[in-house]
């Protein structure tokens, strides 16, 4: 069953998709305003922000090497049931002809929630939608990201999603 909240959500997608022509000319919703409880961080929210839209576009783009440089490594997802630890050179471009992206042409935020934030680490609640090359979905998921700051540094350091 699907949640009011998920069904606003899902109608404002396809609403902001429609209205840009395609899902392709955006990356979905923007990081939403930064809530009083975090104010302190601002700043810190709003790297930790700019690097999922970096990664969003630079995975769109099929784009390897900026997708990587979106990362603090060493990198950690859980997804599929698994614990996958990333390092640098770990992805290739295979990986978007088979498995889970075989079908897949781009993906869109649809939610970009921060739950915790501090100096060098913001957790974001996620939800992503990938999208086939004619509009449709192939799914949504839940997701969170963990967006640390080593040496200065902005980078996804670590996510957990539902994604396959």
């Amino acid at each position: 069953m699907v949640s009011r909240r998920d069904a606003i959500i899902a109608a404002g997608v396809a609403g902001a998709a429609a209205a840009a022509g395609s899902p392709a000319l955006g990356q979905g919703v923007g990081a939403p305003p930064v809530k009083p409880e975090h104010a302190k961080f601002a700043a810190e929210i709003a790297a930790a922000q700019g690097r999922l839209d970096a990664f969003m576009r630079a995975f769109n783009a099929r784009d390897l090497k900026a997708f990587e440089d979106t990362f603090n490594f060493p990198h950690v997802r859980f997804a599929s049931n698994q614990v996958t630890i990333i390092n640098p050179g770990y992805h290739k471009p295979e990986m978007f002809e088979r498995g889970a992206l075989a079908d897949w042409d781009h993906s869109a935020w649809e939610r970009r929630n921060v739950i915790h934030a501090g100096a060098d680490k913001v957790h974001i609640d996620t939800r992503f939608t990938r999208y086939r090359k004619d509009g449709s979905v192939i799914g949504g998921f839940d997701s969170i990201y963990i967006v640390t700051r080593l040496d200065g540094r902005w980078g996804i350091q670590g996510r957990s999603s539902f994604a396959p």
